[in-house]
């Protein structure tokens, strides 16, 4: 059931590289708000520079603005969308009391499509012969196959148990096989309601954006994090699971790859990560979550002004219906 006496969410979300943490800090400091975390890995951490915290943004005219699930957790622990809904039910709870506005932001588009939808996947079918296949392969076997699948899925399944892995390949395989097919959602007790903006940068400056942060990244100590998480006794299998950077690096550092190759797969990945999200969102669009694309061109003044009018409006409309 929604609480209407309680505030909506503003969502901001969009690609990697897209700037969704600078403005949503600005957005934050316009309307007395406080920002949650939808990034299924700036949960860890030690994890900063690979997932982009950018935790200097989040002061606004030198004033701090306050975030939620971002640190919380140890690098190398399992983390769900089970257990993103529980810390998210909490930290809304506290700004909700707070009296201020909770400012959704991330790139996680499942982790958000949860919260408005519900798990996204818990209608995928069983398949029996791929279960069959799995059964007979010995646990690391399965976990290789899953790391090599390329899916909405991957960064957030639960993958804690040889049961629950062999569920995260079906669910995986399904979405790889099927890539059009809607969402069935299943129903939840708790309901947010929501306005979400989207961020989308035309293709060719998206890329240009990736590629200069991967190298500013690189230049301040990427692959330094990730040998500091080898050396602190995370095993190359659990920094591999985090996926991208984390991922590329830890088979540079334990002679897997070259520097160049890791560079240039990081760079492709990354791209085709950036294009995965986009996908992901327009899926969201198609059952039925409307998301208001700010234009790129707009200065930050002009999507501050168009977002924190649209949110008070959608705020009145609600309050209105109540």
């Amino acid at each position: 059931m929604s609480d209407l006496s309680k505030p909506p969410l503003l969502i901001i979300l969009g690609p990697t590289a897209s700037g969704k943490t600078k403005l949503a800090t600005q957005v934050a400091r316009a309307v007395h708000g406080e920002i949650l975390s939808a990034d299924s890995r700036q949960i860890y951490r030690d994890m900063d520079i690979g997932t982009g915290k950018d935790l200097g943004e989040y002061f606004v005219n030198g004033h701090q603005i306050p975030y939620h699930l971002i640190n919380i957790r140890e690098a190398g622990e399992q983390y769900n969308v089970s257990d993103f809904h529980h810390d998210f039910a909490n930290a809304y709870e506290q700004i909700a009391a707070n009296g201020t506005i909770p400012i959704v932001c991330g790139g996680t588009g499942f982790y958000i499509y949860s919260l408005l939808k519900g798990h996204a996947f818990a209608s995928v079918p069983v398949d029996e012969v791929l279960r069959k296949e799995l059964e007979i392969l010995p646990t690391p076997e399965i976990l290789s196959r899953f790391n090599a699948t390329e899916s909405a899925y991957h960064a957030f399944a639960d993958i804690s148990t040889r049961k629950r892995l062999i569920r995260a390949v079906e669910i995986a395989e399904f979405l790889k096989n099927t890539p059009d097919q809607p969402f069935q959602p299943e129903s939840r007790d708790i309901q947010y309601p929501a306005i979400l903006f989207g961020l989308q940068p035309l293709v060719e400056v998206r890329r240009e954006r990736i590629s200069k942060r991967l190298q500013e990244r690189l230049n301040h100590g990427l692959v330094e994090e990730v040998g500091k998480l080898l050396e602190n006794g995370l095993t190359p299998e659990q920094l591999i699971y985090y996926g991208l950077e984390y991922k590329y690096i830890t088979q540079y550092l334990t002679g897997e790859s070259t520097y160049d190759f890791m560079i240039t797969k990081l760079e492709t990945e990354i791209h085709r990560y950036a294009k995965r999200q986009m996908t992901f969102f327009r899926k969201m669009e198609k059952d039925g979550l409307t998301i208001n694309w700010l234009e790129d061109g707009w200065n930050d003044d002009r999507k501050i002004q168009f977002i924190t009018e649209r949110y008070w409006e959608f705020k009145n409309n609600l309050a209105g219906i109540e």
